[in-house]
């Protein structure tokens, strides 16, 4: 039996295993604090190669979409980088992101993100006009964010962003700055590495507005509530490295302020540098588990193209797909 051959059986062995124990190993603590941060739409995952991974990510995190994961993986690669990712999230909600990355030198990059989510207009119903009133409301969101990473060793880079955040519902607004923080160390042994990231960290916020009840009532002063806060410690490596022949395996940790804490695992292989195929599985996370999905890159004269699909069952939820655009110069 080929060295690939074990090591795909290995590992899918592994993570069969591990999700079978999940139950005993990972018990439900946290859920509790379900929702008491706002800002959720900082939570929906970037990028179809990392959904597809199971967002087991932050130690992986070499392209553009590490300006959500972690940024200090902007340092770990060379070329300047731009992505454009859609999904089709839950409920008819829509997530648009841009990422771009420009590296100053061989040491340190900037990058700048925009995040985008919205719905259809909606129709404004009461007890009394189950079918409508003929007013119309819309949910919206937006995130602005600014990066700086750089190596700080060959072996150890950090990183930094700097957010704006806005999220919008009919006539009440929030808004807020918050900051990221990334790590991301290569440890000695082969291939290993090692990250954490400290991501949406920020001040109480509440929202601003008016609303006016049916009896004519109005308020303004609403509660604060805390951005969604999240830690993550994630570890990657590739036990094959050839190539033509490509794995890489990831395991992160996941502790949101929150919710109750989970793992994510992941997987991808990479075909002559071309085609790519990626599994991950997250464990204590409700109605979420199974994710796969696949890539395909190539190199011009002067700009490399690649292209992501990411698949992830949310179960009595249904289905979200991801699609990803890249280019690199």
């Amino acid at each position: 039996m080929s060295r690939f051959s074990t090591s795909i059986r290995s590992l899918t062995l592994a993570m069969l295993l591990t999700a079978t124990a999940s139950a005993q190993l990972l018990p439900v603590l946290g859920a509790q604090r379900s929702g008491t941060a706002t800002a959720q739409f900082l939570k929906i995952p970037v990028g179809a190669r990392a959904a597809a991974m199971g967002e087991s990510f932050i130690a992986v995190a070499n392209d553009a979409s590490a300006l959500y994961w972690n940024p200090a993986g902007i340092t770990q690669f060379d070329r300047h980088e731009v992505i454009v990712a859609h999904t089709e999230w839950l409920v008819d909600v829509r997530h648009q992101f841009f990422g771009a990355v420009y590296h100053l030198s061989a040491e340190d990059a900037i990058g700048l993100a925009l995040t985008s989510v919205h719905t259809d207009d909606m129709p404004v119903t009461t007890e009394f006009q189950p079918a409508g009133t003929g007013s119309y409301f819309r949910f919206s969101d937006l995130a602005v964010g600014v990066t700086y990473a750089r190596k700080l060793t060959p072996q150890f880079s950090a990183g930094a962003t700097v957010r704006y955040i806005e999220e919008t519902l009919d006539v009440l607004s929030m808004r807020g700055v918050m900051v990221d923080l990334g790590t991301y160390y290569w440890m000695g042994l082969g291939t290993a590495r090692f990250s954490a990231v400290i991501s949406h960290f920020g001040n109480q916020i509440r929202p601003t507005g008016r609303i006016e009840s049916l009896t004519g009532d109005s308020e303004s002063d609403f509660q604060e509530f805390s951005p969604p806060t999240m830690f993550r410690f994630g570890f990657a490596f590739e036990p094959i490295n050839e190539a033509e022949h490509m794995l890489t395996t990831s395991i992160q940790l996941n502790h949101p302020n929150d919710n109750s804490e989970n793992i994510s695992l992941g997987a991808e292989y990479l075909w002559m540098k071309t085609f790519a195929l990626r599994v991950g599985y997250r464990l204590n996370v409700e109605e979420q588990g199974l994710t796969f999905g696949g890539g395909v890159a190539t190199d011009l004269d002067i700009v490399g193209l690649t292209f992501d699909y990411g698949y992830a069952a949310f179960g009595r939820l249904g289905a979200v797909h991801r699609v990803t655009l890249g280019a690199r110069l």
